[in-house]
């Protein structure tokens, strides 16, 4: 096989790996948004149940930028806060409408998926600006700092902008509604959830190779 066709192989695969992080990065938001509508008791915490699944997204993000570059992962960013929006929108709607008297959850529908809305105005605003935080501490990282130790450049940008997230989210949607030692609490636990669950995810940053990094 040519030069020429294993780049064209390379670039495809690479192509097919970027679509596959950014649906995999949007649907961790979705989901890890969802969940949080249930609060679990883990450990004799109080905890919201996408603490488990959102901090994947940090990672998925660097993966992303390290493909697609600067510029996309900003847009991709945007992108997904205005999906959860629109997902919340959608779902007040449908828990809005009547539901069918044989089916008989509608009341647990509403209860449960019926958004809460400054939860959810507080998730998508601590997602937004974590996440284009990460975006800017990442590519300070390889183009000042180093290009090789990609553990490090996970590390670094998820460091910074974990702890962001969290008070963006534990402030916006629990002061002043709650005692400010269990907001604080709150704080906390998700924190460390958080962080330990990026250290998991930090081998995902090798799925495509350090030398593919994008322009931006």
């Amino acid at each position: 096989m040519s030069n020429q066709e294993n780049t064209q192989t390379g670039g495809k695969d690479l192509a097919r790996l970027g679509i596959i992080v950014v649906a995999a990065y949007i649907a961790a938001q979705m989901l890890s948004d969802i969940a949080s509508l249930k609060i679990g008791v883990v450990g004799g915490f109080a905890v919201d149940m996408g603490t488990f699944i959102y901090p994947i997204t940090f990672t998925l993000r660097d993966v992303v930028h390290k493909i697609l570059g600067k510029r996309n992962t900003r847009v991709l960013i945007l992108a997904a806060g205005a999906i959860n929006l629109l997902m919340a929108f959608y779902l007040m709607w449908a828990a809005s409408v009547p539901g069918d008297p044989e089916w008989g959850l509608n009341d647990a529908f509403s209860a449960v998926l019926g958004p809460v809305w400054r939860i959810v105005l507080a998730s998508i605003a601590a997602e937004v600006v974590s996440e284009l935080v990460d975006t800017e501490v990442y590519h300070l990282f390889v183009t000042r700092i180093t290009h090789r130790y990609q553990w490090a450049r996970v590390l670094v940008s998820n460091s910074v902008s974990v702890p962001i997230d969290n008070i963006i989210f534990a402030v916006g949607a629990f002061a002043f509604t709650l005692p400010w030692a269990v907001v604080w609490d709150i704080f906390i636990f998700n924190l460390i959830i958080k962080y330990g669950i990026t250290l998991v995810s930090m081998p995902l940053i090798y799925l495509s190779p350090n030398q593919t990094d994008a322009n931006d």
